[in-house]
């Protein structure tokens, strides 16, 4: 007994302070990812139109951390796959795709947008809602068009608007939350942007 209390005494824990944003975007994008999908999960359908809101959140995501291509695909992998479950479509493994494509068109435009010098161009996350919307949204309804063998015309007048109206309300989603999760983000990080 006595031995293993000296031997207790003389280990000693070292404390090792955090590496500081090493993995902040880990944390934002989960948090984030996991609010996406409640709202996705509860909110209703209003004449065929419901907002994808885990695009909304990650486009957030990748807006305010400009992850690598490798990281981007994590993020829209594990988006299609919180997707599967509340999908409320006829092939829901369909969002895994769509949502990789989403996240890799986010990260193009907010990699494109900062190395042209828009960083704080205005409209930067409607841009990347906007555009993540659409390219996701054209490969899921191409996936179900495939699937259902569905004719072309009703994918294009039909499916694709539907995708649009998506996209431009996704886009707004996304350009109201930037500015408090970034405030968020960063007040949290002990810096001010």
């Amino acid at each position: 007994m006595k031995e293993q209390e000296t031997l207790e005494k003389e280990v000693e824990l070292i404390e090792l302070p955090p590496a500081k944003d090493t993995h902040r975007w880990v944390a934002i994008t989960a948090l984030l990812l996991a609010i996406g999908v409640i709202l996705h999960t509860i909110s209703p359908n209003i004449g065929g139109v419901t907002p994808n809101w885990t695009i909304a959140m990650y486009s957030i995501t990748i807006g305010l951390t400009n992850p690598s291509f490798p990281q981007a695909l994590g993020i829209g992998f594990v988006a299609g796959l919180t997707l599967v479950p509340s999908s409320k479509s006829a092939f829901p493994l369909g969002n895994i795709a769509s949502e990789l494509t989403g996240a890799m068109v986010a990260a193009l435009v907010v990699k494109s947008m900062l190395r042209m010098g828009l960083a704080n161009f205005r409209f930067r996350p409607y841009l990347t809602g906007f555009l993540a919307t659409m390219a996701s949204g054209s490969v899921f309804t191409f996936i179900l068009k495939l699937i259902l063998n569905l004719p072309l015309h009703v994918y294009i007048y039909a499916m694709l608007p539907v995708v649009a109206t998506v996209a431009v309300l996704n886009g707004f989603i996304t350009q109201v939350l930037f500015a408090p999760a970034q405030k968020l983000f960063f007040i949290q990080g002990g810096r001010k942007k």
